[in-house]
């Protein structure tokens, strides 16, 4: 649910904007004087900030410009003034919108849920998604180092995980013992190639439903391992 911060000193205004805005499933709060409204701009999360112009204390174009140095949240300026100066100084220090009373209610909610939805989409397009190896029920998420079979997150140490993640990569590509030894432990064990045997079982314990009769890690005698697919 959205958080919205309404900062206007006509109590009337404010809780008619809040009672439109709560129908629609917002989460509203009002705050009548803008040092105050200021204050809980800066130091508290919303998701939108409907500001008027005229406060008691600090004045609305105070509040945006000082919100907007430090935050990208949606900010509406509502006003009674109808000069386009008012609009463009508004606009101009960081406001997304700008609505002039009297307006309808309808009006006011229309814009505030154009304006969230387009703030949601540009924040989305932003946030870069996991690294993830999804195949038959192992989920492998790269980026945080986890991995979960059917749902279940199971706890890997560093070379199992290394290990498993090296051959989901490699589907159906068969690798000897030395070649998994030199790929994940380098240098660090160098001449014991059994840990990669010791390792393929207990990755093989956390895995596999029937560790006799693997379904993922595959041995191919004579050889060694892949990850079947």
């Amino acid at each position: 649910m959205s958080k919205i911060l309404i900062i206007e000193d006509e109590v009337a205004i404010a809780e008619l904007e809040r009672d439109y805005l709560e129908l629609s499933d917002f989460q509203v709060e009002i705050e009548n004087n803008g040092d105050v409204g200021l204050k809980r701009a800066l130091e508290e999360d919303f998701d939108m900030y409907i500001l008027d112009l005229m406060l008691p204390g600090i004045d609305g174009f105070e509040i945006c410009r000082r919100i907007r140095e430090i935050k990208n949240t949606p900010i509406l300026m509502v006003s009674a003034k109808k000069d386009d100066i008012d609009k463009i100084r508004g606009l101009g220090l960081g406001a997304d919108d700008y609505i002039t009373k009297p307006f309808s209610p309808s009006e006011l909610v229309a814009r505030v849920k154009a304006h969230l939805a387009r703030y949601e989409r540009l924040i989305g397009s932003s946030v870069k998604e996991n690294d993830v190896i999804e195949i038959r029920g192992i989920r492998i998420d790269k980026t945080a180092r986890r991995v979960w079979v059917n749902d279940e997150e199971k706890q890997f140490t560093t070379k199992e995980y290394d290990l498993l993640t090296f051959l989901a990569e490699h589907p159906n590509h068969v690798f000897t013992k030395e070649e998994l030894f030199r790929e994940i432990w380098d240098m660090e064990s160098i001449g014991d190639i059994a840990t990669v045997t010791v390792h393929i079982k207990k990755i093989r314990e956390k895995v596999e439903i029937d560790t006799a009769k693997p379904q993922y890690i595959e041995t191919i005698w004579g050889v060694g391992y892949r990850f079947k697919v």
